[in-house]
Formats: C-alpha cells, sequence, structure tokens
C-alpha cells in the first residue's frame, strides 16, 4: 500500500483528490494534514512515501497589505514542508503551482517559455519552485505542477463565473478564443500518475483539448435547461473590448499550453462537454 500525506485541509484540490483516491482504497491510505496551526511541525511525515502539497492562498484580490502573506504561505511554508518531507524521509513530495507564474493573460506557454510572473501569486508560486528545486535528490524526487485553471462542481474561479453569466444573461458573445483548462477528475487522475511512476521534473497537466469558452457557456446552458442565445455580434463587441478589460480578456481570450504533454492525456478520464456537465451546481 502507498501511503499519501495532502499537506493543506480543506483545500478544493486536497479533497478532491482524498475523494479521487477512495475508489483504490486497497491500494493507498490518503491522509490530510492541516497547515494552519503549526502542529503539522510534529507529524511524522517518515509514515508516507508521498507528501502532496496544496495549500496555499489563491482567489483573493491582492493589496498591498495582503501581498507577505503570499510569500509566508505560497513560498515559505513550501519550502519549510518540503524540507521537513525530505528530513523524514519521504520519497517524493508533489507540489501544485500555476501557470500564473508565466504571468500571461493570453498567448502561448511552451516547455521553453520562461516564468515572468506578474501577480503576488504568480511570483510566490515560483520563488516555491525554486526554494524546493535545491531539495531535489536520488533519494527525493521533487515533482512540480503546473496546471492551467482548474475546474469542477463546487470550484472557484472563473467557470463559476461563467456559469453565473449563463444563468443571468439570455444572451452569450461568440468568440473563437482558445484556453487551456483541466477538470479536476482529470488533474487528480494526473497526480496519481505522478504517484505511480514516482515522477520529477516539471508538468504541465490539461484537458484533451482546448476550451472555447462559447462552447463551454452552451454545454452550462443546455445542463441548467437555460435557453441561451450565442451571438457572434455581441462576440464582436468582446473581442474589441478585450485588449482594455481585463475581464474580457480573462474570459474571452486565448491562453494555451502547446507542445508540452508528456503522457497523450491519458490521465484525462473526462472529455471537456462530459466535464463541463458535471461541474454545474
Amino acid at each position: 500500500m502507498k501511503k499519501i500525506l495532502i499537506t493543506g485541509a480543506n483545500s478544493y484540490i486536497g479533497i478532491s483528490f482524498e475523494n479521487y483516491m477512495k475508489q483504490w482504497a486497497d491500494d493507498y491510505q490518503v491522509d490530510t494534514v492541516d497547515m494552519i496551526d503549526g502542529t503539522w511541525r510534529e507529524k511524522d511525515f517518515s509514515l508516507y512515501d508521498v507528501v502532496f502539497h496544496v495549500a496555499g492562498i489563491a482567489h483573493k484580490k491582492e493589496t498591498k497589505e495582503n501581498a507577505p502573506l503570499y510569500y509566508k504561505v505560497n513560498r515559505d511554508l513550501v519550502i519549510e514542508t518540503a524540507k521537513k518531507a525530505k528530513a523524514d524521509g519521504v520519497k517524493q513530495f508533489v507540489f501544485l503551482s500555476s501557470m500564473s507564474v508565466y504571468g500571461m493573460e493570453t498567448g502561448v506557454v511552451t516547455k521553453e517559455t520562461a516564468p515572468n510572473p506578474k501577480t503576488h501569486y504568480g511570483i510566490s508560486k515560483l520563488e516555491a519552485e525554486q526554494g524546493i528545486a535545491t531539495l531535489a535528490s536520488d533519494d527525493f524526487a521533487i515533482c512540480t505542477l503546473r496546471p492551467p485553471m482548474v475546474y469542477g462542481k463546487g470550484c472557484k474561479g472563473n467557470f463559476q463565473t461563467v456559469c453565473k453569466l449563463v444563468k443571468k444573461s439570455p444572451v452569450f458573445p461568440k468568440v473563437n478564443n482558445e484556453r487551456s483548462m483541466i477538470y479536476i477528475d482529470n488533474l487528480c487522475a494526473f497526480v496519481k500518475l505522478c504517484v505511480d511512476r514516482s515522477l520529477q521534473g516539471l508538468y504541465f497537466p490539461q484537458n484533451n483539448g482546448y476550451v472555447k469558452t462559447s462552447d463551454m457557456a452552451r454545454v452550462i446552458a443546455e445542463t441548467t435547461q437555460k435557453k441561451l442565445w450565442i451571438s457572434g455580434l455581441v462576440g464582436v463587441g468582446v473581442c474589441a473590448m478585450r485588449p482594455f478589460v481585463g475581464m474580457a480578456k480573462k474570459a474571452f481570450g486565448s491562453l494555451i499550453y502547446r507542445d508540452t504533454e508528456d503522457f497523450g492525456y491519458e490521465y484525462c478520464v473526462v472529455d471537456n462537454t462530459e466535464s463541463f456537465r458535471l461541474s454545474v451546481e
């Protein structure tokens, strides 16, 4: 039996992964430890083969006042946790980073694209990556994941923004954009793949197929039995706004990973259309 410790209680991705792995309860033991009160420092990590670190701050408006918290939680806590895992004899540390390290709202990211984060969230994630990279050794594998937008039932972020727009408006813009995204079960399947193969290095998990925002809206509308008119004329207006309006750029701009796939999408257990249906609340 392989034993996995999730560092970060009440995380959407951590809870989802723990529930996902219950399918193989005879083969994996998955535990979670809270990272908030500091008691995790007394926990014996040597009982585990893998530490999957998900604790972090996201989906919070950045301000001058809360900036230090990003570095305390998204960088310093990661490095401290990885050091403890290594000292306690854990064999693999899986770190959930983010596509945000590239600092791009639109464009194409490849394995050769240099990180250039613009937000405290992105900077703190990249500095955490750099901090734990120095700990890697033959006996301690560092596996870093930079997923694009993660979505699923109960998630936060842009997917819920699109859901709300579909529910409130009879019209939705038709825009021929492309987005790299990953459904929560596909991400969980990728983490399982990392554990099973004791992977180390940098990875870019994403759905098998880019997402067009208007196609996603259409499926959401069908699932909720909402009449929705997908309008090309409104789409033209949105395209004109994209360079100037941040929300239009995030929702309707194109941002993709290209030529980053290493496993032939074998971890994509749910296709795009079905994942949108399953994600609607």
